[in-house]
């Protein structure tokens, strides 16, 4: 074990936060040092084996969290190389103009980011081009600007989500295809097997955090990954910077120390750094002034519906390239009903046992093959009181809140019903915080210090050599998925980094 090490960046977490920023300051000369708390997925069966995933969790942390009442529970936390991308969907939207800017809701108001789309546009494109990100430009009724179009032509539909389709368009909507980070297509290392959202790839089609972002730097001298390594807490100096990092590695605590920290762990997990990192100059935490650190957790409002085909099998493959956005900016006279409509992956009969496990073997078996799966997504919103706690002994609490919940209900009645003209019977089923649902929020961005805790540039407001990347400092949670914004924001912050770095002045 090298503990000699003097890295220039200490990058921790290698998911699409920390990998992003990672390969704009690869080959730079700056000496990084990526810290990964897990290791690398292996390849294996079990990848594609939903008894495996869903009812054994083979691939689920082990670690408890608590709610507010105290009801423990394993949380849907990932630690893998590429961190959670190795589990999503594939989805990469952009956020649209609206949703950078003040928003009023039913239950209060999504703040301004104070960063804008046309910031954010040339960073999207660049995001889209390093995932291999396959859409088509132009029928998405709410898509923002683009200052050029896709670089792959987006996956077909397969027969059955392309009947969806004309059955919404026969509806009156306006359905599109979904922009999805797979290699797809003539040489593409895709094979459609049936497993892909909310399961690791077996053979690195699925553009994650990994195989888009870290493999490809580790070729870099200058590049270090550390794996099964846990920093535990940074270390400010008496100036406000931060000297080092507490990491546990190998059943031993090692201080590595850098001119500059790079906090990339997730929603959760960065704010816990950050909040595990008190003391006497900084007794709330690190990078806590304003005293939002581990406060304003979001996590999108997700439910599933289940359209059941009771006289057709549904034998899809890869279902997520069908969206719908008509509803995006609210429901005919309800404008505070509002979201998201994509598909889901194919449900299978083990998904569901792992969800109510009364559900009989052949049941959820017969139910996965004859449905077509949706997922309903609106914007949660930010709230003070909802929020990650460090409790005695490093307990975790999570007193999650959510906002605009009855609207989203609403939504989601909405479009069931509208469903309901597709199919007989149409089930609901709600994700919570359990889930990892795109959380984010915690360690929010503003312009004003008293009110966030980064600046426009992911940058600590009290620690100029700390930069927080990853969707903790979302200020608003908008109602799309947010891997594409944390690689854009990343892709910003990694080229003012590089700029400072070619100046001598990696921290300015």
């Amino acid at each position: 074990m090298d503990t000699a090490i003097r890295p220039d960046v200490v990058i921790i977490g290698s998911g699409v936060g920390g990998g992003t920023v990672a390969r704009q300051l690869a080959g730079t000369g700056a000496r990084i040092l990526i810290v990964e708390r897990g290791d690398f997925l292996p390849q294996e069966p079990e990848n594609s084996d939903a008894e495996a995933v869903f009812v054994q969790a083979r691939y689920k942390t082990r670690e408890e969290y608590q709610d507010r009442n105290g009801r423990r529970y394993r949380p849907g936390q990932y630690y893998f190389v590429g961190g959670h991308t190795k589990f999503y969907g594939t989805a990469m939207f952009r956020f649209r103009e609206s949703d950078f800017r003040a928003v009023d809701h039913e239950d209060g108001v999504s703040p301004a980011w104070p960063v804008s789309y046309a910031d954010m546009e040339p960073w999207y494109g660049e995001a889209e081009r390093l995932f291999g990100v396959r859409g088509q430009a132009g029928l998405d009724p709410t898509e923002p600007f683009r200052s050029a179009a896709y670089d792959h032509a987006a996956i077909a539909h397969e027969p059955v989500i392309a009947d969806m389709a004309e059955k919404l368009r026969a509806d009156g909507l306006r359905p599109f295809h979904m922009p999805s980070a797979v290699d797809f297509g003539p040489g593409g290392l895709c094979r459609r097997c049936g497993a892909c959202d909310a399961f690791a790839c077996r053979y690195g089609a699925k553009g994650d955090g990994e195989t888009r972002l870290i493999r490809p730097i580790l070729k870099h001298p200058d590049v270090t990954l550390w794996t099964k390594a846990q920093v535990m807490r940074l270390l400010p100096g008496a100036d406000g910077r931060i000297e080092a990092a507490e990491i546990r590695r190998e059943g031993q605590m090692i201080r590595v120390e850098a001119p500059l920290f790079v906090l990339s762990a997730g929603a959760i997990n960065s704010a816990l750094i950050l909040l595990r990192s008190a003391g006497e100059t900084c007794p709330d935490g690190l990078a806590n002034r304003s005293g939002v650190v581990g406060r304003y957790l979001m996590n999108h409002h997700l439910t599933g519906l289940m359209g059941l085909m009771p006289l057709r099998v549904n034998d899809t493959k890869f279902p997520k390239t069908l969206s719908v956005n008509d509803f995006y900016h609210g429901l005919p006279g309800d404008g505070a009903a509002r979201g998201n409509v994509q598909m889901l992956g194919n449900i299978q009969g083990p998904m569901i046992r792992a969800a109510y496990s009364w559900v009989p073997r052949p049941l959820a078996n017969l139910l996965g093959r004859h449905s077509v799966d949706w997922l309903c997504m609106s914007e949660d919103l930010p709230n003070a009181l909802s929020r990650v706690r460090l409790l005695a002994n490093d307990q975790v609490e999570i007193d999650y809140r959510p906002g605009d919940r009855p609207a989203h209900d609403r939504f989601v009645r909405h479009v069931k019903a509208r469903l309901g003209r597709i199919f007989p019977l149409v089930l609901r089923h709600d994700f919570g915080i359990e889930a990892p649902s795109h959380q984010c929020g915690t360690v929010r961005m503003g312009d004003d210090p008293a009110t966030s805790a980064l600046d426009g540039l992911c940058r600590a407001h009290d620690h100029r050599n700390l930069h927080v990347v990853d969707a903790s400092f979302f200020p608003s949670s908008a109602a799309l998925n947010p891997a594409l914004t944390v690689c854009a924001q990343a892709l910003r912050v990694g080229n003012h980094l590089r700029t400072a770095w070619r100046n001598d002045d990696l921290a300015a």
